[in-house]
């Protein structure tokens, strides 16, 4: 393997950050299964055992993935929320435009199709479940209502049918229901 630009210095923040963007980048073009120990090494420079430094083994990388994934949602709807004037319903609003039309999480990142292993692994499931929780906790005197849950419901119910169903763009319909699921936000029950 050649001499990385790692190796000459200590910089584990820098190598952590590429194998989660190597890992995030092999995962968007061949999906989870091309996310190999060997082909995540191999992309940011680094050896198997440098990876293992970081990561203890794949599923450890996917999960460092994943809560990177989480972490880059939880910027973008901090900073929705601090520029939403109005504080019913404004976790509900940041929610749904993170999953329409956000860099994170939305329909047109190629994280969107990323996430779908969450659906199907028990262990991104739980840091899925636990960063919902733990932000509905945060949000509670905002967005506790029921007609709010409903309207996140419904984000996630689209995110499913838009990335299972494989398509490249948002259509006008799926504008029409962010339009609508945000408007429903304003609204009390």
């Amino acid at each position: 393997m050649p001499e990385s630009a790692y190796s000459r210095a200590k910089q584990p923040e820098q190598v952590r950050r590429a194998l989660l963007d190597h890992a995030a980048a092999i995962a968007m073009d061949h999906g989870v299964s091309g996310v190999t120990v060997q082909a995540v090494a191999a992309a940011a420079g680094v050896t198997k055992g440098g990876l293992f430094h970081h990561f203890s083994s794949k599923q450890a990388l996917i999960e460092g993935l994943f809560a990177d994934l989480l972490a880059r949602i939880d910027a973008e709807i901090d900073g929705a929320i601090e520029a939403d004037p109005r504080p019913r319903g404004s976790f509900t609003r940041a929610y749904v435009n993170a999953v329409f039309t956000g860099k994170a999480f939305g329909f047109a990142t190629p994280w969107a199709t990323l996430s779908m292993v969450a659906v199907t692994d028990p262990s991104l499931r739980r840091l899925w479940n636990d960063w919902m929780k733990a932000r509905l906790k945060r949000h509670r005197a905002t967005d506790s209502a029921p007609e709010l849950q409903v309207v996140r419901l419904a984000a996630d119910g689209a995110w499913l049918s838009y990335v299972t169903t494989g398509q490249r763009r948002m259509s006008t319909d799926l504008r029409a229901v962010h339009d609508r699921l945000i408007a429903q936000t304003y609204r009390r029950a």
